[in-house]
């Protein structure tokens, strides 16, 4: 066992649950990343228009909610509390569709509006962990906690999506999101079993809901950072807005083998969580970062370039999902541990909540426009112009400090 689990996970019992709980919640998720979709394609019969609402609707709170959550959560405490309470709320709205599919009700409305309080209770989530994370895990360990977090993400690309397309073929879309219903009782069950001691409340004078905002304005590294991803995520969603309705319509893509498809990309998602802290030590935590920044949106111009046979068409669907999800882990993991890292302890979820406000409001901007676009010039030209524009992100990276960063870097002021 010395030798299987990690040495984190072995000494730290309050990561361990965290981990644990995380490990099954996430691979709901990845159940219903694909079902959802699925269940709007070929139970409601979406179109490009459609998918791309669908899609706005569950990233919206992010633009409509991020800075008043921090604010509030930064002034509260308690995180813990309120991601338990986050957890509950969304497993009971997801039960809610396979629900209204089995007495015939399930309209596009309540999709629209389970969308939106999904992603209203994620972003509550969210921002509270952003300040419950340093209470869980010691400075020196960011990377590495990290990288298990995130390497379970990968597992659960994996699993999750290969078991949720061959769920939502067998049973019908619906019936698969019970699967993520489930999973976000069992990350309750493990939240309510820690014991860390979190950051006090902050002081009701320590700012408003723009302070998040001008912190980041003011602090190079995090402002690159927030500029580079957000870039590269307005246009990733406009190409995920469209890209099960591309595989599975104009390329004649089966449910169940483009739920293995997807699940390509924890291949590489799980060989880069294994070795991004190596690279990260061998190259710096900075390089490595861009890296990731390249690598996510790269490979996925091979999508719009699949042509020809029906295995070729998966041979090239495979290899752009399983190199972006090298480059994604890389991306992610020091990502997080940059953030965790320079954030000041009173400031962390009023800057998370400005964070998500630009890294995930961009989303449903991105989405909406995916569906237009897709509607006015075509599935296709959409694709490719969201696979190229994507590389652009990295260009606010390169001139700033994080171009040169070896290591975690200290704490700033707030």
């Amino acid at each position: 066992m010395r030798r299987v689990v990690p040495p984190l996970l072995r000494a730290n019992a309050n990561f361990r649950r965290y981990f644990i709980g995380q490990s099954i919640s996430l691979l709901g998720d990845q159940v219903s990343l694909i079902a959802l979709p699925l269940t709007a394609v070929l139970v409601l019969h979406a179109s490009a228009a459609q998918m791309g609402a669908l899609t706005t609707a569950y990233l919206v709170p992010n633009l409509l909610l991020a800075l008043h959550v921090g604010v509030w959560v930064d002034r509260r405490g308690r995180r813990r509390q309120t991601m338990l309470a986050a957890d509950l709320v969304r497993a009971l709205l997801t039960a809610t569709i396979p629900v209204a599919y089995a007495v015939g009700r399930l309209t596009w409305a309540h999709l629209y509006v389970v969308a939106f309080l999904l992603g209203s209770a994620g972003v509550v989530f969210q921002v509270a962990y952003s300040g419950f994370f340093q209470a869980l895990v010691p400075r020196e360990q960011y990377v590495q906690a990290n990288a298990l977090l995130n390497g379970s993400r990968g597992f659960s690309f994996f699993a999750g999506t290969s078991v949720g397309g061959v769920l939502v073929q067998l049973l019908r879309g619906p019936y698969a999101l019970v699967a993520d219903a489930v999973s976000y009782v069992w990350s309750a069950l493990f939240l309510v079993r820690i014991d860390a001691a979190e950051p006090p409340a902050a002081e009701r004078e320590s700012g408003g809901v723009a302070s998040g905002l001008r912190w980041i304005r003011g602090n190079e590294i995090v402002r690159a950072e927030l500029l580079g991803v957000a870039t590269l995520n307005l246009f990733n969603f406009i190409f995920h807005a469209l890209f099960i309705l591309y595989a599975t319509r104009t390329l004649g893509v089966s449910p169940a083998t483009l739920g293995i498809v997807l699940g390509s990309a924890a291949s590489g998602t799980l060989v880069a969580s294994y070795l991004t802290g190596r690279i990260a030590r061998r190259v710096g935590i900075g390089p490595a970062f861009i890296a990731g920044c390249f690598l996510f949106p790269a490979p996925l111009v091979l999508v719009p370039t699949a042509a020809g046979p029906h295995w070729l068409v998966v041979v090239f669907l495979f290899t752009a999902e399983f190199v972006s999800g090298l480059g994604l882990m890389l991306l992610d993991i020091l990502a997080g541990a940059i953030t965790a890292a320079v954030i000041p302890v009173p400031m962390r979820s009023r800057v998370q909540g400005a964070f998500l406000l630009v890294n995930y409001g961009v989303r449903p901007v991105g989405a909406a426009l995916g569906g237009a676009l897709g509607a006015s010039i075509g599935v296709r030209p959409t694709l490719w112009i969201a696979t190229i524009g994507a590389l652009a992100g990295v260009f606010w990276l390169l001139p700033s400090p994080i171009r040169s960063m070896r290591d975690v870097p200290a704490e700033a002021a707030a």
